[in-house]
């Protein structure tokens, strides 16, 4: 694990490279793989499904029908899991959904204008969406949770899963198919890679083709998203896990360790950084971190990434090491520092923020609330994290009166010539002078007189009155 320090000369041309991580999902051979397999599954669809499937995954699911599992299925993988695993699903996606659900849209309510038009803007839910959900030597079911509760919350009708099921056997996990369950999921479809996004893209005869494509995968699952796109909606181009923590002296060095190594253990491309402006801290962070691998059960792959990936930077000042983790824009940006809430008004670029030492990012993983699909490599800079509005589209909707198109034509006019489209012009004209009468004769029209009270008649004289003849 590099150790930098800011005061060096070389530190900037070290912490650009730091900061340049990438995902790796654009390397030429990779981005070439996938486009062959989108390209042939797109043109032979269920037979090229199959095919790659015997060849990726090592099972022949027998006809385009066998890689389906449905509800049925989902409910019998619930009940077959022990009592501490349904009540930890049904918790995780209880906080899912009350915490999405909580989420307001960009809607307009209608308001007529100065001119009489009536402008609004609806939102609307995307009719059907497939969720990638890694798989095969692993199992995700939190990434079932996080990526259909949203998805569900929003009013999508049709929520379908693409998952690679056991590599030479293609069984399903029964954790994942349980999370299929409480999350409200129509069908999982047992296959990967960038023959998934394909069919999920362009349907096949078994696959249908959605609106949009979400959840994280490989580096071939995230060439084929970026080849699809267009044809389909996408959430992100998904890179590998990613964490920086910020600690001031007051930090913990095994609570530092621990939530860099928990970001390490899922890949050997992860990125675990910590920015720090104590010495101290930082030489017993890294002693920790070594002495937390030696038990650690996947201790190859967090090892390897620690060494090749993992870095150490001693900031000046706290103010300095805000600036750093604000700069590297990351995925999941752990605040360990006292008082650490007075920091979140300073920081603008990361997907998600944990602040506290009580908030471990591993608690975000699972259960917090907000979904665990987040930008990586930078993307925070400019990219959200999934959530109910990824799933939902806006809508315009314009209502003008004869009366206030005619407000408005001279300035439709006048920029329509200025950019040569006269032919817009006179999509307005035609309608103005449609109305002109109407409006001559309604401006003609005398105005109503006022009513008036009828006269009054003078009281006839009675006998034995003043005034009587």
């Amino acid at each position: 694990m590099q150790k930098l320090q800011t005061k060096d000369p070389s530190f900037r041309a070290a912490w650009e490279r730091v900061c340049a991580r990438g995902s790796d999902e654009d390397e030429a051979p990779v981005r070439e793989a996938a486009q062959r397999i989108v390209e042939d599954v797109r043109a032979r669809g269920d037979v090229a499904l199959l095919e790659y499937t015997r060849r990726f995954d090592g099972w022949d699911p027998g006809t385009a029908a066998g890689v389906a599992l449905g509800p049925d299925d989902f409910r019998a993988a619930f009940r077959g899991l022990p009592a501490e695993g349904r009540r930890a699903l049904t918790l995780a996606a209880k906080r899912v959904t009350d915490f999405h659900a909580r989420e307001t849209d960009s809607e307009v309510k209608p308001r007529r204008d100065a001119a009489g038009a009536t402008l609004a803007q609806v939102v609307r839910p995307l009719a059907r969406v497939g969720l990638y959900v890694p798989g095969g030597t692993a199992r995700y079911p939190s990434s079932v949770l996080m990526t259909a509760i949203p998805a569900k919350v929003a009013g999508v009708r049709e929520i379908f899963v693409c998952s690679p099921g056991v590599k030479g056997t293609g069984e399903m996990d029964a954790w994942t198919l349980a999370a299929c369950h409480v999350a409200g999921v129509g069908k999982l479809f047992r296959v990967g890679g960038a023959q998934a996004v394909a069919a999920l893209a362009y349907g096949t005869g078994t696959i249908p083709a959605v609106d949009k494509i979400c959840g994280p995968g490989n580096a071939y699952v995230a060439a084929a998203k970026r080849l699809v796109f267009g044809r389909v909606d996408i959430d992100m181009i998904a890179g590998p896990s990613e964490i920086l923590v910020l600690a001031d002296v007051a930090a913990d060095a095994a609570e530092v360790a621990s939530d860099l190594l928990a970001q390490a253990e899922h890949d050997v491309r992860a990125v675990s950084v910590l920015v720090t402006p104590s010495v101290r801290l930082a030489d017993a962070a890294l002693a920790e971190v070594e002495r937390q691998l030696a038990d650690l059960p996947r201790r190859e792959i967090a090892s390897r990434s620690i060494q090749e990936r993992g870095a150490v930077v001693v900031a000046a000042d706290l103010a300095e090491a805000v600036r750093l983790a604000d700069e590297f824009a990351p995925e999941h940006l752990a605040l360990h520092a006292r008082n650490a809430a007075r920091l979140v008004p300073k920081l603008s670029r990361a997907g998600a923020v944990f602040v506290g030492t009580s908030t471990p990012e591993a608690v975000g993983d699972y259960l917090a609330g907000p979904s665990h699909v987040l930008p990586t490599a930078g993307t925070a800079r400019f990219a959200s994290p999934l959530s109910v509005a990824t799933f939902r589209r806006r809508m315009s909707v314009l209502e003008f009166t004869p009366a206030a198109l005619a407000a408005v034509a001279p300035a439709v006019k006048a920029l329509a010539r200025a950019e040569g489209l006269e032919g817009h012009w006179r999509a307005v004209a035609v309608r103005v002078e449609k109305a002109a009468p109407v409006r001559r004769r309604k401006a003609a029209r005398p105005a109503r007189a006022a009513r008036r009270p009828p006269p009054r008649r003078p009281l006839r004289g009675r006998p034995g009155r003043k005034g009587s003849r």
